[in-house]
């Protein structure tokens, strides 16, 4: 029988236990301390990231959890699987909503429960691929940043205790919309820190989180699909279980404006390639190389039930915003290697500029109001910010991949 999870700690992390399980032990008294009793809002609560600190943080036992969720399938799966779970604490107030954080109808519960003492936001546009035109450009942007500052303005109306949202290991350096926008979350969240205490993660690629490649060959196989991979693109990986385990441990022992992330070695990185050739020797598959998608989409067709050949094709990446390598932290940035045992801290940060910001968010609100606005155009505004931001553009998409 295949589990994934011990899939993942074979074949992927390489790590039979938790790379957070010391740091967690060694500060479960304040973990207890912040979560026990307090009343918690996780907006994306039903994606791979939110749920699993959802998980991590029901044996704290919190008073109340209310999740917010635009996918409204996943939020009834979630709500079964937690319920499902021997032993694991449900608290008595449990609230899951199918809606969107930047609706009035999110206003509205929010100001009914009279704030909450955490919140954690994970909803976000974490694929590359969103930046393929500029409306795909302007919807990522809203949710990741013109949408969060909306939700900022309303927290300061209850501040909460704890204020948590998830970056990623590509706002270090961005070569990418997505990476760049993340870059620029840090900063708008930053600059709410006077209001109330905010943190967040910069870390790895979830394995098989939803909507990722590894996950995507889970389906391919399904559906006996060929599998595609880049051959050169190195990354670090973190488990499901791990990735909830950083963001809990950042929101709850994190100071005012610091980025947690964790702790890997080079040598840790691993392909996509080696991932898929991992899974198809785990279901008894003998992977065969082939010269063309189309190539491996016409083996595909011709598999019958009992072949244990199967088809793959690896090339080099040529889609656009694609980094080849990846980094937690920059060199401008402090970063505290010492504090925890898994986890390194970037530190004094300093509160954003809000004039700059408003200008910025004044910039993007103006372009996208314009039926002429180019993805060109929203590439300038961001790099007048962020003078970093060195755009990698191909004229491909991962969209015109398999």
């Amino acid at each position: 029988m295949f589990y994934l999870n011990d899939f993942i700690s074979k074949y992927v992390t390489k790590r039979a236990d938790s790379l957070f399980i010391r740091d967690i032990e060694q500060n479960r008294d304040a973990l207890s301390d912040h979560i026990r009793n307090s009343r918690v809002l996780v907006i994306g609560g039903a994606g791979s990231i939110g749920s699993s600190f959802i998980r991590e943080i029901l044996p704290f036992k919190p008073d109340a959890l209310t999740i917010v969720d635009t996918n409204e399938n996943a939020l009834a799966e979630l709500t079964r699987d937690l319920r499902s779970t021997k032993g694991l604490f449900i608290p008595g107030h449990y609230a899951p909503y199918a809606m969107d954080f930047a609706s009035p109808v999110f206003e509205k519960m929010f100001r009914n429960q009279h704030g909450f003492d955490i919140v954690a936001n994970f909803s976000a546009h974490k694929h590359v691929r969103s930046e393929k035109d500029i409306f795909s450009v302007e919807a990522l942007l809203r949710n990741n940043v013109l949408h969060a500052r909306k939700l900022l303005e309303l927290l300061a109306e209850a501040p909460p205790r704890e204020y948590f949202c998830v970056s990623t290991d590509k706002a270090a350096n961005p070569v990418n919309i997505m990476g760049a926008s993340k870059r620029i979350m840090e900063d708008v969240i930053f600059s709410y820190s006077g209001h109330f205490p905010v943190k967040t993660a910069r870390f790895a690629n979830v394995a098989f989180s939803n909507g990722s490649l590894p996950a995507g060959f889970m389906n391919r196989i399904s559906k006996r699909q060929p599998l595609s991979a880049p051959l050169d693109v190195k990354r670090y990986f973190v488990s499901p279980k791990e990735s909830g385990q950083i963001c809990m441990l950042s929101c709850m022992l994190g100071e005012n404006r610091e980025i947690f992330f964790p702790k890997l070695e080079e040598r840790q990185m691993m392909t996509f390639d080696a991932i898929a050739a991992g899974l198809l020797r785990e279901y008894g598959y003998e992977a065969v190389r082939c010269g063309s998608e189309e190539e491996a989409v016409e083996m595909a067709g011709d598999l019958n039930a009992g072949s244990m050949k199967y088809p793959v094709y690896y090339s080099e990446s040529d889609t656009s915003g694609e980094k080849m390598f990846e980094e937690f932290y920059t060199e401008n940035e402090l970063v505290d290697m010492e504090r925890f045992y898994s986890l390194g801290v970037i530190t004094g940060k300093r509160a954003a500029d809000a004039d700059k910001i408003n200008a910025l968010f004044l910039s993007l609100e103006a372009a996208f109001a314009s039926d002429a606005v180019t993805k060109e155009r929203i590439i300038a505004i961001i790099r007048a910010y962020l003078p970093n931001f060195e755009h990698i553009e191909t004229g491909r998409s991962l969209d015109g991949k398999m």
